[in-house]
């Protein structure tokens, strides 16, 4: 069991930026013109995501 853990660990580290990290970036970007808001909102990805979507 933790040889398993082990592998989608690497695997998701390997993959860089996610999809939820990618798309919380476009929204942000789009939404306020600024790069580090971009950044800022996408370390919290799915976070970011939901607030928005729950929000509009």
């Amino acid at each position: 069991m933790s040889e398993r853990r082990i592998i989608v660990q690497k695997e998701v580290i390997r993959n860089g930026v996610g999809f939820g990290s990618a798309l919380a970036m476009a929204i942000s970007f789009t939404m306020h013109k600024s790069v580090l808001w971009a950044i800022i909102h996408g370390i919290f990805s799915w976070f970011y995501v939901a607030y928005f979507v729950l929000t509009r």
